[in-house]
């Protein structure tokens, strides 16, 4: 009976360190198979883009993009499991009016940043994914997704900026990368409009 008391803790160790393997090898299989990537056109890779937002009007939204890279691993925990990607917005408030969003993709993969109005009582990061774990664009009042230009485009390679100027009507908004499995790998934040 004494040898069963002392193995019941080492039994709910041996549990957890199992589930954290687990876990980490389903995240490194996912991002072996390119689930969380979007390939950017050959002409961008070769290139390297690197680039400057020009003057923009209104209030700037400065958003950087990441990622943890290839086969890294790391990050915060999240709303599913690690959070291998990121998405922030400072300041995260503005006045309502003209917005300028100026988005820099500090990571490896190409990224995006498309704007959603967030439904009362929903949070940022609450939305259902799709197939592929896209969420619906329907709503959308615009996006960066442009390398070195701005509006809409092929995605933000690495080390390069997009922008978008958008008029904005008090509220909350979310702020996504809508590519195949980036919202899942936690790329959404919350921006809030005041009067």
């Amino acid at each position: 009976m004494n040898a069963d008391r002392r193995r019941g803790p080492w039994l709910i160790i041996t549990g957890a360190v199992a589930a954290l393997v687990l876990g980490i090898a389903t995240t490194m299989l996912l991002a072996g198979t390119d689930a969380f990537h979007h390939a950017a056109p050959a002409a961008w890779r070769a290139q390297g883009a690197r680039c400057n937002a020009p003057a923009l009007p209104g209030q700037v939204v400065d958003v950087t993009v990441s990622d943890m890279g290839p086969g890294m691993m790391g990050g915060t925990p999240g709303g599913y499991g690690i959070r291998m990607m990121r998405l922030v917005a400072r300041p995260a408030t503005v006045s309502a009016g003209v917005v300028s969003l100026r988005v820099v993709n500090t990571g490896a993969r190409v990224h995006e940043v498309v704007v959603l109005p967030l439904p009362s009582g929903q949070g940022s990061g609450e939305r259902p994914t799709g197939p592929g774990g896209k969420v619906n664009e329907a709503g959308s009042l615009g996006e960066a997704s442009r390398t070195c230009g701005s509006g809409e485009g092929h995605g933000i390679t690495r080390g390069a900026m997009g922008w978008t100027t958008l008029t904005l009507r008090p509220g909350r908004y979310e702020l996504v990368c809508n590519l195949p499995g980036h919202y899942l790998a936690g790329m959404y934040t919350e921006l809030d409009v005041s009067r």
